[in-house]
């Protein structure tokens, strides 16, 4: 304070100020809102690292294809063994439509006998089990049949097949009905169990007789 009694500018404490503005009959300057802002975008980064984080922990295997229920795209193969192979020629048949690569160890390997003993039993009851080759040479595609002594139709896709069946890898297996629709589909190695059990089923709704009915594992 100086000699007149005014309080000078330099001796208001911030404090002072709302009290100084109200007696002087002013508006008080506004306060300072809390960090709603900064709490808004924090609940938002978290909320989108806990989405991640589940997204991470899911199942690709139990993630239902929306291609479940429609019908299959139509393709084409070169076949391996020479000549082609077209999807619409297996109408009426149950098809097991398997994407698989040589370099894709140890799964494609894995199934790769499954896949075959699966063909041997029920090849008399109209079920084709047809190999597509994925991202892969025809000379090590060649060997890898050659090698697991696969004798089921194996070959190079032509166009999209493997984008219009959704394909993000291998080893991926679809079946599909005697009327041409996707009825399930399996992401990652096929146990023989898995295998048998959807071959049974599609065999079951088309009223066929016969078929050995085992569950292996």
């Amino acid at each position: 304070m100086n000699i007149s009694g005014n309080v000078s500018e330099a001796e208001v404490r911030p404090a002072d100020v709302p009290r100084a503005a109200a007696a002087a009959g002013e508006d008080p300057a506004p306060t300072r809102r809390p960090g709603w802002v900064a709490l808004l975008l924090t609940t938002l980064v978290v909320a989108f690292v806990a989405l991640l984080a589940f997204g991470f922990t899911r199942d690709p295997k139990e993630i239902p294809s929306p291609l479940v229920g429609r019908p299959a795209t139509p393709f084409t193969l070169e076949r391996l063994d020479g000549g082609e192979l077209r999807l619409a020629d297996l109408r009426g048949k149950i098809v097991v439509l398997n994407f698989w690569a040589s370099w894709c160890y140890p799964a494609c390997w894995n199934e790769a006998p499954r896949l075959e003993g699966a063909w041997r039993r029920h090849r008399e009851h109209d079920v084709v089990v047809v190999g597509v080759v994925y991202q892969d040479t025809a000379a090590n595609a060649r060997d890898f049949v050659r090698q697991h002594g696969k004798t089921f139709p194996n070959g190079l896709p032509q166009g999209r097949v493997p984008i219009e069946y959704g394909v993000y890898g291998v080893p991926e297996t679809f079946f599909i009905d005697r009327d041409g629709r996707i009825a399930h589909k399996h992401t990652g190695e096929i146990s023989e169990g898995v295998l048998e059990a959807e071959i049974q089923k599609l065999l079951a709704a088309s009223s066929v007789a016969g078929g050995p009915a085992k569950e292996r594992q």
